[in-house]
């Protein structure tokens, strides 16, 4: 069990630097970012975060504002992994999660 607890948990940090990266890159790159080729390998990296967010939000939600709500339930998830995480090592104790 902890480990699925800590394969989630980086899955869901490798998921929020792949948003932020490409958030980042964006804002440097400008109107030229669909040519850069960094920006689209963290666009097809954060693909599923983002596809995931689009299938669950209303339609109401622009698509620009996506990789936001993405990136909101991304920390929201990462914090409830880490409390699970906290809760199973207080079980097993602090030398099971060294």
């Amino acid at each position: 069990m902890l480990l699925f607890i800590v394969i989630l948990k980086s899955l869901i940090e490798l998921s929020l630097m792949f948003l932020v990266g490409r958030g980042l890159l964006g804002l440097l790159a400008g109107a030229k970012r669909q040519t850069n080729i960094f920006w689209q390998l963290l666009d097809v990296a954060s693909k599923p975060s983002l596809w995931l967010t689009r299938r669950v939000s209303p339609k109401l939600i622009l698509d620009q504002h996506i990789p936001l709500a993405a990136g909101s339930w991304l920390i929201i998830a990462w914090v409830l992994v880490v409390m699970a995480k906290i809760d199973l090592c207080l079980q097993l104790g602090t030398a099971a999660c060294q």
